[in-house]
């Protein structure tokens, strides 16, 4: 399997970050009303949180980017991702749809993207790659639109 660029790695712990931000502020604000309230020693609330936000920050995306993978050859496109709850999704090609890239401010400040493929049916018909390069992720579109003309022809 192919990894995810980089790049994704730091906008995984970025929103990360930007999550554990707001659970700090919220800790802090608790432990000061209640320590107003109660004999709560200091740090009681923040010191566990504050752990939390480290793990959250920078273990957890480290080992969620390991986690993924993907594939792509003539005939179908497979994506892999999950530690303990593995997902390996399997989007034969011929069923592929609509194809989107998309790109949020802080992914392309890292140089990455999102494949979005929509494929037919109803049930998990969007399948999202997120961490390849812009390059990478219009080649891979190109190449599956290359391949739907092909089998309408």
């Amino acid at each position: 399997m192919t990894p995810l660029d980089k790049g994704q790695l730091w906008v995984m712990r970025i929103h990360a970050a930007a999550l554990s931000l707001i659970l700090l502020l919220a800790g802090a604000a608790a432990e000061t009303v209640l320590r107003r309230e109660i004999a709560l020693p200091p740090g009681a609330i923040l010191l566990p949180l504050l752990l939390a936000a480290i793990w959250f920050t920078f273990l957890a995306p480290a080992r969620r980017f390991r986690s993924w993978g993907y594939r792509m050859d003539s005939e179908e496109l497979q994506v892999v991702r999950g530690r303990w709850t593995q997902w390996h999704t399997v989007v034969p090609l011929d069923r592929i749809q609509h194809l989107d890239i998309a790109q949020g401010p802080l992914e392309r400040s890292f140089g990455v993207s999102r494949l979005i493929v929509h494929t037919a049916g109803t049930l998990h018909s969007q399948v999202t790659l997120p961490g390849l390069t812009r390059p990478i992720a219009e080649a891979m579109r190109d190449e599956i639109r290359a391949r739907i003309r092909q089998e309408a022809s």
